[in-house]
């Protein structure tokens, strides 16, 4: 049996979780390659102008798995992943925009409903719909998801001691490394503020991580952050957002503002966000209270490479010159 996984949204956050607990229960996963303009274009054609492009993205990569030959296409039903709090509303709608737009789909389609008490999903009861549908013993299930579950935490500790989450995914799936690595000949650090299929996506963002990476920086982003240094940080506000990730970058963002060792912040939002409107204009408006330069890099499925190549360009040229201008007392 073959199960598709489309290479985008949370893809980029679980995938070695659900590349493991599929391939222990003896089954095959494909997915999609890396976003392309045929991708896009795909998702584009098939959904309404409202929808931000990495849901575009998303409804792009499931078409193209239907012509892969997989038997089955995991498309989980995010809801909430912390009390009180929940995904943004198209996450949630996803699976039935799906469904109810592709005759024929909703046979081929695991969506399983996936709650949890923090960011680690796995949790039986988010995968036993295996055994339903299936039928996965029990025990098999468990220990499947054991060693998923397992996989993953290697995965987020090699975000915390400051690889990307791609960079992670990349060691921790033994596959070739392909990144560049930030040298110390002119140090500057950036924190880098993006949902994880924003920033990882390479048609998406461009390949901003690399570009950074080549210019001599090095980056800072939320997923390399301690879970219990962002609540403190939430604690300092006076009122949190409704959306988990979202809290995550809000987090972030200030924690970057009081790290002496960051240089500058930019954050990158897909058009059309609700949640990085809100939070977004907080962390734009602050700014000039922390004298942290701070840029807003806004991408859509029509953002131009060369436009994004000047303005980062400027942006750390700005800051390298910044501290050279302090380091001689200016």
């Amino acid at each position: 049996m073959k199960i598709g996984i489309p290479r985008s949204l949370l893809y980029f956050y679980y995938y070695p979780l659900w590349k493991i607990y599929f391939e222990e229960l003896g089954i095959e996963v494909v997915t999609t390659p890396d976003t392309s303009k045929e991708i896009i274009d795909l998702g584009v054609k098939n959904s309404v102008p409202e929808l931000c492009v990495p849901v575009k993205a998303y409804i792009g990569h499931f078409i193209k798995l239907l012509d892969m030959g997989v038997d089955y296409i995991y498309a989980p039903r995010f809801v909430s992943i912390l009390k009180g709090q929940y995904f943004c509303p198209k996450f949630m709608g996803l699976p039935d925009m799906i469904r109810h737009s592709f005759d024929g789909v909703e046979d081929k389609m695991l969506i399983p409903m996936i709650h949890a008490q923090n960011d680690n999903i796995a949790e039986y009861k988010n995968f036993k719909f295996m055994e339903e549908r299936f039928g996965v013993s029990p025990k098999a299930n468990k220990l499947a998801l054991g060693k998923a579950e397992k996989v993953w935490l290697e995965f987020r500790n090699s975000s915390l001691r400051g690889h990307t989450a791609q960079e992670a995914a990349d060691m921790i799936l033994n596959k070739p490394e392909n990144h560049i690595t930030a040298t110390n000949r002119n140090p500057v650090k950036i924190g880098v503020l993006g949902y994880v299929y924003n920033l990882y996506d390479p048609y998406i963002s461009m390949d901003l991580v690399k570009k950074l990476q080549s210019m001599d920086v090095s980056i800072k982003t939320f997923e390399m952050m301690e879970e219990k240094d962002l609540n403190k940080q939430l604690k300092k506000m006076s009122k949190n957002l409704f959306w988990t990730f979202s809290d995550k970058l809000l987090a972030a963002g200030y924690s970057f503002y009081e790290d002496e060792e960051i240089d500058g912040v930019i954050h990158v939002t897909a058009f059309g966000c609700g949640p990085d409107s809100m939070l977004g204009k907080l962390l734009e408006i602050d700014s000039t209270n922390y004298a942290k330069p701070f840029m807003t890099i806004r991408v859509d499925e029509h953002s131009g490479e060369n436009h994004l190549q000047t303005r980062i360009e400027a942006f750390v040229d700005m800051i390298k010159r910044k501290k050279m201008k302090t380091r001689r007392g200016a």
